[in-house]
């Protein structure tokens, strides 16, 4: 029984909300909280976690496949040129979540993505510069309950995506985007990810 006890001490601290499924095990020690430069990623991002409004994450995580097949790898250039007629192709394709504003916006939001490249260079120096003082942001929650759902950085680049017309990215999501891609460090104090890659 004690060696059984020393194995589960060894066993790395992980935040609870990925529980055991290795899908998302994997996500949350490979992926979440690790900052994105590259916006082709941060475009995915954005695409699955617009996706994802009103449904758990892991829903979408599973069809991400489906996603990069539906999405053209998540090539913005390529996406911003779908048209009605690969709407409604999606519509029947059992690899995303079938709903036709999710898709339309997924096009629509493809094509502000470039406006917003066209105007700061990158996608990601347009977030960047939601950010003053120290980047990226640490937080240093001890459990779930202390984890917050929006910020002051969501709620500016929330505002200022829906006046750029993009759609399902409000404060909620921008800030999970955000978590996502590692401008936010959100990892339990005493998880074993926290800040190990930033290193």
């Amino acid at each position: 029984m004690e060696e059984s006890h020393e194995l589960i001490e060894l066993a790395p601290k992980r935040c609870p909300w990925c529980g055991d499924d290795p899908l998302y095990v994997k996500y949350h020690d490979e992926e979440w909280g690790r900052l994105v430069t590259d916006d082709r990623t941060l475009f995915e991002y954005l695409t699955l976690e617009s996706a994802q409004a009103g449904l758990a994450w892991i829903t979408v995580l599973r069809k991400r496949e489906g996603y990069r097949k539906a999405f053209h790898d998540f090539d913005v250039v390529r996406v911003a040129s779908m048209t009605e007629e690969d709407v409604e192709r999606l519509m029947k394709f059992d690899g995303i979540i079938r709903n036709r504003l999710k898709i339309k916006s997924a096009i629509s939001n493809a094509r502000h993505f470039i406006e917003i490249q066209n105007e700061f260079g990158s996608f990601y120096a347009y977030l960047r510069s939601f950010f003053h003082g120290d980047f990226p942001i640490v937080n240093h929650p001890k459990s779930m309950e202390d984890i917050p759902v929006t910020s002051p950085e969501s709620d500016a680049i929330g505002k200022d995506l829906k006046r750029r017309g993009f759609k399902f990215f409000g404060s909620t999501i921008c800030y999970a985007h955000l978590q996502a891609t590692g401008f936010v460090d959100d990892h339990l104090v005493d998880c074993h990810c926290k800040c190990a890659h930033r290193h």
